[in-house]
């Protein structure tokens, strides 16, 4: 059921709705029912509101957060317990049981109580009648008939809450689990600080979707042989909400990156071409197929694979700091040397530019870098590229001389 919890109508905007679909359509996450918005149901939750102030359960109260805190002074901290007093502006307050306590049979964490005596008389309806989350979240759940709430470990103070609301109500809770938050390879609550905090800034990072979902399902929780690759359908039926861990899970963007470039690098070249091409926003042709063929080994997210072939499609990139520590006076003569002998090949092809540039290699006595580095930055203009020979076969045999040309007339 994906239902929208927009009884906050100052946060629920439509961008923030969107927000949420787009995220989980993108996820690849589909729900059975819904959209459903809980601020449409609200004639629907005052009808429960006048149920439970008609049964005594409910009833209208003036008092201020200061008298509520006169009140638990005045009674040794004990939760506050107030009189009807039906005035214009009056809020609805829940009456909560003085004796006993309520009880979460929380499928992670076991039974939790809350001692009834110590929990207020709690607000389920504002003075102008619209219901507060957690009545307008216990009806839903029940009218829906939700079976299964599984959500972070900062709601659990709701989750009496809305049990005392489902009791009046005379209906079945839900079953409940409650999962610790996410922290930061630092220990600390997971923030901005350490990266992406968002799937919106993981889709614009250049993740996969299928990454992401298996990362995410793996945070807390991990199979009986600790397997880490998972498609989809592995972790539907693996799943085991007893088998998540109590204890605050590590979102590490590092181990993200590591698991995305291995399901990037496991895409057949089409489909690799086509999230390439939806990322920069190119049309998946043949060029652009034959330049991820050639930086899918290399690429560990789709936002890394431009950098590493858009000199395929554009002039080279001018990196000052590339050119002063490769394209000294001492890269002349095995870049001149390189030229010459890819100008005398008769076939432009991988294997042949391979054999002709060790060729050179070999005859100068050189290492292999001091003729491939000069290279890289003449065609790229930097040092980081897909394989060289790889690079020249699909630059092609005119621009790839051309740019060669041109770096031994700015080679001092």
């Amino acid at each position: 059921m994906l239902r929208i919890e927009d009884t906050d109508r100052e946060r629920s905007t439509s961008e923030n709705v969107a927000q949420i679909q787009d995220a989980l359509e993108w996820l690849g996450l589909d729900w059975d029912e819904g959209p459903v918005s809980q601020h449409e149901r609200g004639e629907r939750h005052r009808e429960r509101l006048r149920q439970l102030v008609d049964a005594g359960l409910a009833y209208p109260d003036t008092a201020d957060a200061d008298a509520v805190r006169a009140y638990k002074q005045a009674h040794g901290g004990a939760g506050y317990r107030g009189e009807p007093r039906d005035e214009p502006g009056a809020a609805l307050r829940l009456r909560v049981p003085d004796e006993g306590a309520t009880v979460v049979e929380d499928a992670i964490r076991g039974e939790i109580r809350f001692e009834n005596r110590l929990s207020d008389d709690f607000v389920i309806a504002r003075g102008d009648g619209s219901p507060l989350y957690n009545f307008a979240v216990a009806v839903d759940d029940a009218e829906m008939e939700i079976t299964d709430v599984v959500r972070g470990d900062d709601h659990l103070s709701n989750t009496p809450k809305q049990l005392l609301v489902m009791r009046a109500l005379e209906v079945e809770p839900p079953r409940y689990a409650h999962l610790p938050l996410l922290h930061g390879p630092d220990g600390k609550k997971l923030s901005k600080r350490h990266g992406a905090t968002s799937v919106e800034a993981l889709r614009d990072a250049g993740y996969l979707p299928a990454a992401v979902r298996n990362y995410l399902a793996l945070l807390g929780w991990g199979t009986q042989d600790d397997a880490t690759l998972l498609s989809t359908e592995e972790l539907v039926e693996r799943f085991s909400i007893e088998r998540v861990g109590k204890s605050s899970a590590v979102f590490d963007e590092q181990k993200l990156r590591w698991m995305n470039g291995r399901f990037m690098r496991e895409l057949p070249l089409d489909r690799y071409a086509q999230e390439v091409a939806t990322f920069v926003g190119r049309e998946p042709d043949d060029r652009l197929r034959a330049a991820c063929e050639i930086a899918q080994e290399k690429a560990q997210t789709l936002s890394e694979v431009w950098p590493l072939i858009g000199f395929l499609f554009e002039a080279p990139v001018d990196d000052p700091k590339a050119w002063e520590k490769v394209m000294t006076s001492g890269a002349r003569e095995p870049l001149r040397s390189a030229d010459e002998a890819l100008r005398e090949l008769a076939e432009w092809d991988v294997a042949a530019i391979e054999a002709a540039l060790r060729g050179v290699v070999e005859h100068a006595g050189v290492k292999p870098k001091q003729v491939f580095q000069p290279l890289r930055v003449a065609i790229t203009g930097t040092t980081v590229s897909p394989g060289i020979f790889e690079s020249l076969a699909v630059l092609g045999r005119d621009e790839s001389l051309a740019r060669i040309e041109r770096a031994l007339g700015r080679i001092s």
